[in-house]
C-alpha cells in the first residue's frame, strides 16, 4: 500500500503512535497525531514531528477529527471499540493498526509471536537464533520499539521478528507473517475483549491471512491453541513439553528434539537452558520451532539456548543480600504469568503483588501463594481485592503497603537467608507507573540501594 497523499489520523501518542506518525509523514502522507490527553501531560518531545509537518491535536477526541480523513491508524493503547473508530468505520474510513502499517512498508519476511505469556522471552530467543543465519535481523513490535520504525532499514534479504499483542492484532487487514507462533491462552485483557472467545478470536488473527506456503507454530499442550489448526491454512508445527510428536518440537529423554519432514534433529539437553521455570522450556521449544522454520541451523539453536540469560523484567535476578535473592518479574501483568514465576522456585517466597487490577480470577493464584509464599505484600489499586482473595484462600501472612518503596523495605526486614523476594505483580502498572518497565527499574534501584 502506498500512503502518499493519504490524510491519516493517528490515534494515541505513545511509542507506536509517535513512530508511525513520523513514518507516514516521511512516506508522503498528511499525518495528524491525536491524543485525548493534553500535550503537557505527555512526557514526550513532539518538536521533531512539528518540524516534519505532522499536525498535533491533543486534549480532545471528537468526530471533527474524521473530516477529510482517509485512514485511521490505531495505537495499541486505543481500543478498536472506541466510539470514534466505530463512527469512522460507518463512514467507510479505513482503520488499521500500527503493525499493519509496518507490514505494508516492510520488504522482509516477518516472523510473529503472540500468546498471553512468554511472548517477549520467545521473541528475543528467536531474534538471537536468527542472527546466526548471517542475515540482517531486527526485533520489534510489543517489546517497546514500534514495528513500523524497525522495518524501515531492512531489505528483502533480512528478517523481522515481532512480538505481537492482541491489541495490535485488532486492527490488521493484510498482515501476514511468514512464520507465526501462538504460545498459550489464559484470561487477560478481558476489560477490553470482554470474553475469552473474543480474546481467542483476536489472537487467531495472526494467521488468518497465511497460506499453505507459510508456517504456524502452536502449543500442542494447550487445547485452545491446538484447536486453532482447524482454522489455519498454513503448515502446522506443534511444540510440546509433555508429548512426543510426529511433526514438531518436543522433549525426548531430556533432549529438545525437532521432528520435521521425516527427519529428526536433536538440539540440546533441556538442562542447557539457563532461565528458570517449566514455562521457559515451552518458550525455548517454541523458539526452536520458529527459528528452524525460518532457516536457523540446529547447532546454532543449541548455542543460543546455552548462552541465553533471559529478558529484563521477567524473573530477572537483581541481587543477593544477606543470603536472600531478589527477583524482578514486573512483566508478570496477569495471575497466570505470576503463577509461572512462583512455580519456578523451590525456596520460600516473599511475594510483592498488586497494581492496576484486571479483575481476573485469583483462586488458582492465591492457592499457590498459600503453598509457596511465607509472606504476601500487596499494593496498588488491586490491594484490597487481592487481600480479600488471599484471606479466603487461607494465606496467613498478608501485608498491605502504599508504595513499592515501602514494599521493598518491608520485604527486606522480613526475609531470612535462603528465601527469595519476588516482585511479580499479576497486575498492570498503570496505577502507579507509566509501564511495567518503569516499575521494574524502580524495583531494581530500590533493591540495589539495600545492598
Amino acid at each position: 500500500m502506498n500512503f502518499k497523499g493519504y490524510k491519516i489520523l493517528v490515534l494515541g501518542a505513545g511509542i507506536s503512535g509517535v513512530a508511525v506518525a513520523e513514518i507516514l509523514q516521511n512516506n508522503g502522507a498528511d499525518a495528524t497525531l491525536n491524543d485525548s490527553k493534553p500535550i503537557d501531560k505527555i512526557k514526550i518531545d513532539f518538536s521533531h514531528l512539528k518540524n516534519l509537518g505532522v499536525k498535533l491535536i491533543f486534549g480532545e477526541q471528537n468526530e471533527d477529527l474524521l473530516n477529510g480523513t482517509d485512514c485511521i491508524v490505531v495505537s495499541p493503547g486505543i481500543s478498536i471499540n472506541l466510539p470514534l473508530i466505530k463512527n469512522a468505520k460507518e463512514l467507510g474510513i479505513l482503520v488499521m493498526s500500527e503493525i499493519e502499517v509496518a507490514y505494508q512498508l516492510c520488504k522482509a519476511p516477518i516472523i510473529a509471536v503472540t500468546g498471553t505469556n512468554g511472548k517477549t522471552t520467545t521473541t528475543t530467543l528467536v531474534g538471537e537464533m536468527l542472527e546466526t543465519t548471517g542475515k540482517e535481523v531486527v526485533v520489534g513490535g510489543n517489546i517497546g520499539t514500534a514495528l513500523s520504525k524497525e522495518v524501515e532499514s531492512v531489505n528483502s534479504q533480512g528478517l523481522v521478528v515481532a512480538e505481537i499483542s492482541s491489541f495490535q492484532l485488532e486492527g490488521i487487514i493484510d498482515f501476514k507473517p511468514k512464520v507465526a507462533a501462538v504460545l498459550n491462552l489464559t484470561p487477560d485483557h478481558l476489560d477490553r475483549h470482554y470474553t475469552m472467545q473474543n480474546y481467542k478470536f483476536t489472537k487467531e488473527a495472526i494467521f488468518k491471512n497465511q497460506t499453505s506456503e507459510d508456517y504456524l507454530v502452536l502449543n500442542y499442550d494447550d487445547p485452545q491453541i491446538r484447536d486453532m489448526s482447524e482454522r489455519a491454512s498454513s503448515q502446522i508445527m506443534y511444540f510440546s513439553r509433555n508429548t512426543i510428536l510426529d511433526n514438531g518440537v518436543y522433549v525426548n529423554n531430556g533432549i529438545i528434539t525437532i521432528a520435521w519432514n521425516n527427519q529428526k534433529y536433536e538440539v540440546c539437553p533441556v538442562t542447557a537452558l539457563k532461565i528458570k521455570g517449566g514455562h521457559n522450556v515451552e518458550n525455548a521449544l517454541a523458539a526452536c520451532g520458529v527459528a528452524f522454520l525460518a532457516g536457523a541451523q540446529i547447532t546454532d539453536l543449541a548455542n543460543v539456548i546455552s548462552k541465553f540469560r533471559g529478558v529484563e523484567h521477567r524473573i530477572e535476578m537483581v541481587s543477593a543480600i544477606n543470603g536472600v535473592e531478589y527477583y524482578n518479574d514486573s512483566k508478570a501483568t496477569n495471575p497466570e504469568s505470576s503463577i509461572k514465576a512462583l512455580e519456578a522456585f523451590d525456596e520460600e517466597i516473599i511475594l510483592i503483588a498488586g497494581g492496576r487490577d484486571k479483575n481476573t480470577n485469583l483462586d488458582e493464584f492465591m492457592n499457590l501463594i498459600k503453598k509457596k509464599a511465607v509472606h504476601l505484600i500487596v499494593l496498588g489499586e488491586a490491594k484490597e481485592r487481592f487481600k480479600e482473595a488471599a484471606k479466603k484462600s487461607g494465606v496467613s501472612s498478608i501485608h498491605s503497603v502504599e508504595s513499592l518503596n515501602e514494599a521493598v523495605t518491608l520485604a527486606h526486614s522480613l526475609a531470612k537467608p535462603n528465601q527469595v523476594v519476588i516482585l511479580s505483580p499479576a497486575c498492570s502498572s498503570y496505577d502507579m507507573f507509566s509501564n511495567y518497565e518503569e516499575r521494574g527499574r524502580v524495583f531494581k534501584n530500590l533493591v540495589l540501594q539495600l545492598s
